[in-house]
């Protein structure tokens, strides 16, 4: 047998048969054991049947007797225990032709015929009572009619007893037989049962050793060699015995762990080459840092020495100025040039404190000096500084004062250049732009608004990501000297302030709004004197 369906097959069949033969012995033991519980009780049944009949032939007797030595009474009392005789009579001629319908075995139709004879003397007996009875009845010397009854009676007994003890007896008999069938029905059950059990024991034993057995062993090692083979032992193989089923197992088995050797070699070169390039990249990495990090201090360094550097030469060019136009009358008037020279020199100057504060705001040194100011001339300030730029890209920039100047509590020089960081933005930013307006609003309880409007695409999806720290533009290739939103959201804050981007004008271009709250007094005058405070301190130090 080569394959594993065969055995299998034979095995299940192999439990069928032994199934239905012990189906088929218990169905016949049942049947025997009915047959003979059936006989015990149709002889139980038929001897009770002959004990009602005794009685009925005794109160027929007695009936017999009450007529005789009363004639004046009615001869109910006799036809009742006359009728009850008959009934009695074919009850139990009943009975006996029910234990022999269908039965095929002689033993039954024996002991039908024997019975017959006893039922036929009954018969007669009770017919001859029954006409003696009439006869004595009519007989007129009471002494004549007791000596009739008397041997009538006798007679009856006579006729009946000895029928009856028959039948009580052979009805008595066939229980005993029945009894002792149905022990023998039992030892015979259980000699078979046992010889069963026995046969049904060596069955099992026979085909466990010759197919479960084999076949659980087969499994048990390829259970193992998969154990061994998943804890990294992939040398492990099996021996292909046979070429079922399992056999086939065995052999994908044996094939399977080829295969991750294998592979488990080539995981290995790719991983040692793959270390290679990882350690071969983090020192390029490291050594790429370690360059980011010169060029970040070489660039902080040049931040804080151009702006030391630039600062001083321009403080004594403005001196010099200053003297030159302060001087006496001289035959050319230089105090135009001096004037563009100066307001120049300003500007210069201004850029270089914006360069010290993004210096400064990068390493986290940012002080604000905040004073009461006007907000008009520092916006028409940082108008004035980008408009060059503005008319290089041809863009109007645009100052809208408003009604009056509004007052804050503010660092003046951070204001401007947060405000020259929007425009500047506006202007490197926004495609297509053709406008930029800054405008000035609010005043009494209402707070002070500065508004930068452009007409250009507008900030879309992207209003809440501008605020991040360090995010550029889609054009990071126009450097500026913007400050950035993150900064100036921080700076505005700072200020008790808020700052929201959105849409323009009828929806479209972009709109920077910064509210910053009214002058108070109060707080200014509290300010003024804490900065004094610091102010004697320092001068005290030093």
């Amino acid at each position: 047998m080569r394959s594993l369906k065969v055995r299998f097959a034979l095995l299940l069949g192999s439990i069928a048969l032994v199934v239905v033969l012990a189906a088929a012995g218990v169905l016949a033991a049942i049947g025997a054991a009915e047959r003979t519980i059936d006989r015990t009780l149709a002889a139980q049944g038929r001897l009770e049947l002959l004990a009602e009949l005794s009685g009925r032939m005794t109160q027929f007797g007695m009936a017999a007797v009450e007529t005789i030595g009363n004639p004046d009474l009615a001869p109910e009392a006799m036809g009742i225990a006359r009728s009850n005789v008959d009934r009695a009579l074919t009850t139990v001629d009943e009975a006996l032709s029910r234990s022999v319908a269908g039965s095929d075995d002689p033993l039954d139709r024996m002991q039908y015929a024997l019975r017959s004879r006893p039922m036929a003397q009954l018969r007669a007996a009770r017919v001859i009572l029954d006409r003696q009875v009439s006869q004595i009845v009519r007989e007129t010397d009471s002494e004549k009619r007791q000596n009739s009854i008397k041997g009538a009676l006798n007679g009856f007994g006579a006729m009946t007893g000895q029928p009856l003890s028959f039948l009580i007896e052979a009805e008595r008999r066939s229980m005993v037989l029945g009894s002792d069938a149905a022990r023998e029905l039992s030892r015979r059950l259980r000699i078979a049962a046992a010889l069963a059990v026995l046969d049904a024991l060596g069955l099992v034993v026979l085909l466990w050793r010759s197919i479960t057995r084999p076949t659980l062993a087969r499994i048990e090692a390829v259970r193992r060699a998969a154990g061994a083979i998943g804890g990294g032992k992939l040398d492990t193989r099996l021996s292909v015995a046979t070429r079922d089923e399992l056999g086939l197992l065995v052999a994908n088995v044996n094939r399977m762990a080829a295969r991750l050797s294998r592979r488990e070699g080539r995981v290995a070169a790719d991983r040692a080459a793959l270390e290679d390039t990882v350690e071969a990249r983090t020192a390029d990495l490291r050594a790429a840092n370690a360059r980011l990090e010169a060029v970040d201090r070489s660039r902080r360094r040049f931040f804080a020495d151009v702006s030391h550097e630039l600062r001083t030469p321009l403080t004594v060019i403005l001196g010099e100025c200053d003297l030159a136009a302060r001087a006496g009358p001289r035959i050319t008037d230089h105090a135009p040039a001096f004037a563009t020279i100066r307001k120049r020199a300003m500007r210069l100057k201004l850029r270089v404190e914006d360069l010290l504060r993004v210096a400064r705001s990068e390493s986290g040194e940012i002080e604000l000096d905040r004073r009461a100011l006007g907000l008009a001339p520092v916006l028409a300030e940082a108008v004035d500084n980008l408009a060059s730029e503005a008319a290089r890209r041809r863009v109007a920039l645009t100052f809208e004062p408003g009604a009056r100047d509004l007052e804050v509590l503010a660092d003046r020089e951070w204001m401007r250049q947060v405000v020259e960081s929007l425009i500047d933005n506006a202007l490197r930013h926004a495609t297509g732009l053709t406008r930029v307006v800054v405008a000035l609003s609010g005043g009494g309880a209402a707070p002070a608004r500065i508004t930068v409007t452009d007409d250009g695409p507008g900030f879309g999806d992207r209003e809440q990501t501008l605020f991040e720290r360090f995010r550029r533009g889609d054009r990071p290739a126009e450097m500026g000297f913007g400050i950035g939103l993150a900064l100036a959201r921080w700076l505005i804050e700072q200020h008790d302030g808020t700052i929201r981007l959105g849409a323009g004008e009828d929806g479209h271009g972009a709109r920077v709004t910064l509210d910053l709250p009214p002058l108070d007094l109060t707080v200014e005058g509290d300010d003024a004197a804490s900065r004094d405070d610091r102010r004697m301190r320092k001068d005290d130090a030093a």
